[in-house]
């Protein structure tokens, strides 16, 4: 999966552990990969914000951290996760154990991974695993060409039509490490349509999505 024999086992094997499964240790502390995560998932950030630097030399911030987000959301690490095998080792795992992971379990254990290569192997070979194990699964490009910002038609729209638009938050769920944030877009103070995500950014984005669904504006 890595490309090379592990030099700390012991590393990959917590990577492999999340939270449902992990033991206490004589402090009463879980041990899990909730930490490997957290270092994973900065990894792959930097890695992949480089990448898309280098590749697109022409394009704006906006474009690049679009292009991102895209690439390291839960959805994508989640199916990445299971194409590079990570269900087989958990399926393996619970064999013995009962357990029901979280569903972005996969994409969690992807980041835990990640951190535990870069603990194990160092920058630049996790730079390479990333680059030639994991963006291998994307299509960057299909991705860019789907691409939409439903919100700046919504403004276009609003502008031409003379409406008052406005984004009002409805709701924040979850805890701090997840958010949900739930955000209506109103019309001339009239909510014509709601959205969800992790961000209030994305919230606003599936809003106006769906305000573009409701109100017949083509997209």
């Amino acid at each position: 999966m890595v490309g090379r024999k592990p030099l700390n086992i012991s590393l990959y094997r917590l990577a492999l552990t999340p939270a449902g499964l992990g033991k206490e240790n004589e402090r009463g502390h879980k041990i899990s990969n909730e930490r490997l995560e957290f270092l994973g998932d900065a990894v792959l950030g930097s890695v992949v914000a480089e990448y898309l630097f280098q590749k697109y030399p022409l394009r704006d911030e906006g474009f690049l951290t679009e292009t991102r987000s895209k690439l390291v959301n839960r959805e994508s690490l989640n199916e990445t996760g299971i194409k590079i095998g990570l269900r087989t080792i958990l399926q393996d795992y619970f064999l013995e154990k009962p357990f029901t992971g979280s569903k972005s379990l996969y994409g969690d254990m992807l980041e835990a991974l990640v951190g535990a290569v870069y603990l194990d192997r160092g920058y630049a070979f996790t730079k390479n695993f990333i680059l030639t194990r994991i963006l291998l699964h994307f299509d960057i490009e299909g991705m860019i060409s789907t691409t939409m910002n439903y919100k700046s038609k919504i403004v276009e729209w609003s502008q031409r039509e003379n409406k008052n638009i406005d984004y009002k938050i409805l709701e924040i769920n979850g805890n701090q490490r997840y958010k949900e944030f739930v955000v209506a877009l109103v019309v001339n103070s009239k909510e014509v349509a709601t959205g969800k995500g992790p961000t209030k950014k994305k919230a606003e984005q599936e809003a106006s999505k769906n305000a573009c669904e409701t109100l017949q504006i083509p997209t």
